[in-house]
C-alpha cells in the first residue's frame, strides 16, 4: 500500500529518537541549554541511566531520549547527518553560533544555503552528534510556505 492510499490511522508516527552517549550528564546540559530541551521522565534500566527530553508542550509527541554506555562519534566536519532544530529568526541561529563558538563547540559557521535548506550553523554536542539550528526551511518556526507542484 502506498503513503497516499494508505488509511491515516494505520501509519505509525515517529515518537522519539534514542541515542547512547558516554557523557550523559554532559548531553543533558547542552540540550537543555542550547535546545531548550526538558528532563519529562527518567528511570534507571539497571545500572544505566535514561533520560527522556522533550521540547515544552510537546512533551507526548516527540522525546530525545538519552542513554548512557555511548561512545564519541568524531564524526568529520563534512559529514551532514544530524538533529535539526528551527528557530525563529536568523538572528537567532547567529546567536547560537556565537554561544558555541565561545563553548567550543561550533562545527559549521553560519550560512545560507538555497531552498529548502535555508539558514544554518551546527554544533557538536558532547558525544559527537552534530546539531543544526536552522531559519528559513519549511519545517518550524519562521517556515516559508511550501510552493505548489
Amino acid at each position: 500500500m502506498s503513503s497516499s492510499t494508505a488509511d491515516p490511522s494505520q501509519l505509525p508516527c515517529l515518537t522519539h529518537l534514542a541515542l547512547h552517549v558516554r557523557d550523559l550528564s554532559a548531553c543533558l546540559a547542552f540540550y537543555q541549554d542550547f535546545c531548550g530541551l526538558v528532563v519529562v521522565h527518567q528511570r534507571r534500566a539497571g545500572r544505566q541511566r535514561i533520560i527522556w527530553l522533550a521540547e515544552p508542550g510537546r512533551e507526548r509527541d516527540f522525546v530525545f531520549v538519552l542513554m548512557e554506555g555511548g561512545q564519541d562519534l568524531r564524526l568529520p566536519a563534512d559529514d551532514y547527518r544530524h538533529f535539526g532544530f528551527a528557530v525563529s529568526t536568523l538572528e537567532a541561529v547567529d546567536a547560537i553560533a556565537e554561544r558555541a563558538t565561545a563553548a567550543g563547540c561550533l562545527v559549521w559557521a553560519p550560512r545560507q544555503e538555497p531552498f529548502p535548506v535555508g539558514y544554518y550553523c551546527g554544533l557538536r554536542d558532547p558525544n559527537g552528534n552534530y546539531v543544526e539550528f536552522s531559519y528559513g526551511q519549511p519545517l518550524g518556526p519562521g517556515a516559508p510556505p511550501l510552493p505548489s507542484n
